[in-house]
């Protein structure tokens, strides 16, 4: 029986991409004194969150079949699309749970760190402030991935084509 490292492999991908994406987050918002950059960062990672989420959700309902249609005719990026239909839960997993949970508890992070500059900037309280912009970011993070799951499903195959089609580009870099 082949020895599976997943566990191992996705507790070290969560740890080292929320180093990375902690870090980005820690240097703009420790050097940043401007509200709206705040706002900004704290969108994109919601936007990162959701956009991934959608990936998931779209690898584990794509159908194979019209990919290995594409790589019979020789379609740039079909043979990554089945490599990705075929791995589709460590996809989602990685796309949903690593990515997405981390770059909510990023946003969730940035958003404390708004609400304690709002509650400075207006001399308000800052529990009340730090709860609404949180109550925002969670709202505008479910909101979007409930959207975006809609959408990934019924767009399934779309979504991982263009997902593949990005993967085959990069590896014709290296």
């Amino acid at each position: 029986m082949k020895k599976d490292n997943w566990i191992i492999k996705a507790f070290l991908m969560t740890f080292f991409i929320a180093i990375i994406f902690n870090s980005i987050s820690n240097v703009i918002t420790n050097k940043c004194e401007n509200i709206f950059i705040l706002i900004l960062v704290a969108i994109i990672f919601i936007f990162i969150g959701i956009i991934f989420d959608i990936i998931g959700t779209a690898v584990l309902t794509a159908n194979e079949s019209t990919f290995h249609s594409m790589s019979s005719k020789k379609i740039k990026g079909s043979k990554e699309g089945v490599y990705l239909i075929k791995n589709s839960s460590r996809i989602a997993s990685v796309c949903n749970d690593v990515i997405g949970d981390i770059c909510g508890i990023v946003s969730g992070s940035v958003s404390a760190i708004i609400g304690i500059y709002i509650s400075n900037l207006f001399n308000i309280s800052t529990i009340i402030t730090t709860l609404v912009i949180s109550s925002i970011v969670s709202s505008l993070t479910v909101g979007g991935k409930a959207i975006g799951k809609k959408i990934a499903i019924k767009k399934s195959d779309d979504i991982i084509f263009r997902v593949a089609k990005i993967i085959y580009k990069f590896k014709l870099k290296k």
